[in-house]
């Protein structure tokens, strides 16, 4: 009887939609000309994103992370906010040798409690937040050098350029998340939010 429930080779593995929740556990805007972030006690996101952010905007130009178009080439702006988590940034503090990553040193706009393995949530996931806020997960903020020199000077390393070089290498499925505001409003400090994972999958075409 048990072979009528089994998977046939060519089937794809469905994994179910679920529903987790998390809290606003920091919030941080970039209000210089720099990716650096202060904290704040609330965002205000409309379409373009937070308002006041360097990160700001309905476009961006491309850069290193879109080979297939020519550096500056103007594209949707899929990264107007920036997610972390604090136990993934201490994992990567550890890898490095320093004893702490703060949010702002690397650009976050939101750091998020409660969500185990933030990193890993797959595109496509929504956060509720309970004021009415509703961003959409694009994908994993990839780890770069240019954090990397952030990190290195706000931690002090001897070696600024090593730090520059490691941070990707230990960064990485760490680093956070970034979104797009699919539902505008303000963000408050301690908020919950709502997070509904999608089905997910494994295509192999």
């Amino acid at each position: 009887m048990a072979e009528l429930f089994e998977r046939s080779a060519d089937e794809i593995e469905i994994i179910p939609a679920r529903k987790l929740v998390g809290t606003v556990g920091g919030l941080l805007r970039a209000s210089g000309d720099d990716f650096v972030t202060e904290k704040v006690s609330q965002l205000q996101l409309d379409f373009e994103g937070v308002a006041g952010d360097f990160h700001r905007g309905r476009t961006r130009r491309s850069g290193g992370r879109e080979p297939w178009y020519p550096r500056g080439t103007e594209m949707r702006n899929e990264r107007q906010v920036s997610i972390v988590a604090d136990d993934e940034l201490a994992k990567i503090a550890d890898g490095m040798g320093i004893a702490r990553i703060a949010p702002e040193w690397i650009g976050a706009n939101l750091v998020l409690d409660g969500v185990p393995r933030l990193s890993l949530l797959p595109a496509g996931t929504l956060l509720f937040f309970q004021e009415g806020v509703t961003l959409k997960i694009d994908s994993q903020n990839g780890p770069c050098r240019l954090a990397g020199r952030s990190v290195a000077d706000h931690a002090g390393m001897a070696d600024r350029e090593a730090g520059a070089l490691l941070f990707p290498k230990v960064g990485r499925r760490l680093r956070g998340l970034v979104a797009w505001v699919e539902k505008p409003g303000t963000i408050t400090e301690g908020e919950a939010v709502s997070v509904r994972v999608p089905e997910q999958w494994i295509y192999r075409g």
